[in-house]
């Protein structure tokens, strides 16, 4: 198979994953409290929730928002879509934020009681995923990005 062709499907995968926890994020405000609380973001957020405040909607929908956007420039780097402005650089941050927040959020949170250990483990682990596939298919495309 060819490295570009492969950097393709790897971009592709990044973007599915991207879209993917979007919708979590979006679920997650329809579910309400209870499903703030299942995903592990915390009892503040759970309660506002259930106090009818914004905040935590907000919040849940710029994340799915920012997860979005970069769905669409890991397509754009697959060539699936328009070219997006400063694509490199665009695709290298979303690659890092990925990486970075797979590998410090444990070390940094580990013992602050902010979050609960199984949240802090599966979605570090998921980033960490996220990340790496989207360096795999950055730096097969580097070249042609």
């Amino acid at each position: 198979m060819d490295v570009s062709l492969s950097g393709v499907y790897f971009l592709r995968a990044g973007a599915t994953l991207s879209f993917i926890a979007a919708a979590f994020h979006v679920a997650i405000i329809v579910g309400g409290a209870s499903w703030y609380r299942f995903f592990g973001a915390g009892e503040q957020m759970a309660l506002a929730s259930e106090a009818g405040e914004l905040f935590p909607h907000m919040l849940t929908l710029a994340i799915a928002a920012i997860l979005t956007l970069w769905g669409l420039y890991a397509l754009s780097g697959a060539g699936d879509v328009t070219r997006l402005p400063l694509l490199k650089t665009a695709l290298v941050l979303i690659t890092a934020v990925y990486l970075i927040r797979g590998l410090i959020f444990v070390p940094v949170f580990w013992n602050t009681g902010l979050y609960s250990i199984s949240f802090m483990l599966w979605s570090s682990a998921i980033c960490l995923v996220f990340g790496v596939v989207h360096l795999v298919g950055l730096s097969k495309l580097w070249s042609t990005l």
